[in-house]
């Protein structure tokens, strides 16, 4: 059976979150049986520290993970963080097995429903990297930000509810707002959960009206999609 590796642990809620998609979709195609899956889970804490202040570091860190996977038999990887993705080409080079990109799904997701103008959500690492406005142009998609003064409550959020398993009403209420505001006032047409705790703080297709590009879901279809793929290669090569 084709195995899937996932760097989880960055953070451990999202991981979680994973497992069970993962699972859940798997079942809608085969319910009599399930996923082969190694999780490597780092240290949300110390990979945050290094993206922080050193991305070389922070990339070696990753890439540890990666190879104790490929020890362990996966036939491909995911990173289930998007900040991670700050240096998903350098993984990509060293890596012994393929890794499927959560910024490129979601690009890909993000020209199927034909959307012009996306906001950005997430760490400020990912907030203020060029990964995904660049991945999305190549899409025909613009990523927009939000202001200075947003991203700081955003990231401050995120790293000590979020990252700490805590979905609160208001924190829920103030990131609906922001999104409404950006619909009426800048024009957005979708918003990009690009953190994989959001989507359990805001579920859903829609936020104010607006689509919600959920950026665990695309990728958890994504890595389903290679297991089934793969497996079935696997069975009529054995055949």
């Amino acid at each position: 059976m084709v195995t899937a590796g996932l760097v989880g642990g960055l953070g451990p809620e999202s991981t979680i979150d994973y497992y069970r998609r993962i699972l859940e979709a798997w079942r809608l195609h085969d319910s009599s049986s399930s996923p082969s899956l190694v999780i490597e889970s780092l240290d949300v804490q110390r990979a945050l520290r290094l993206v922080a202040s050193d991305r070389a570091a922070f990339a070696e860190y990753l890439l540890g993970s990666i190879r104790r996977l490929a020890a362990a038999g996966v036939d491909f990887a995911a990173i289930t963080a998007n900040t991670a993705h700050l240096v998903f080409d350098e993984l990509a080079e060293q890596s012994p097995v393929p890794l499927i990109s959560i910024v490129e799904v979601c690009a890909a997701a993000a020209r199927q429903l034909r959307l012009d103008r996306v906001l950005l959500l997430g760490t400020r690492f990912t907030m203020g990297a060029p990964f995904y406005p660049e991945v999305c142009a190549r899409c025909g998609v613009t990523v927009v930000v939000p202001e200075d003064v947003e991203r700081i409550w955003i990231h401050e959020y995120y790293v000590t509810e979020l990252l700490n398993g805590q979905f609160r009403d208001d924190s829920r209420a103030r990131f609906v707002s922001l999104v409404e505001r950006w619909r009426e006032e800048r024009g957005i047409e979708g918003v990009i959960l690009g953190g994989t705790e959001l989507p359990l703080l805001l579920p859903g297709a829609e936020i104010s009206g607006v689509p919600v590009l959920d950026t665990t879901a695309l990728h958890v279809a994504a890595i389903v999609e290679r297991l089934r793929h793969d497996d079935s290669r696997s069975e009529v090569s054995h055949a």
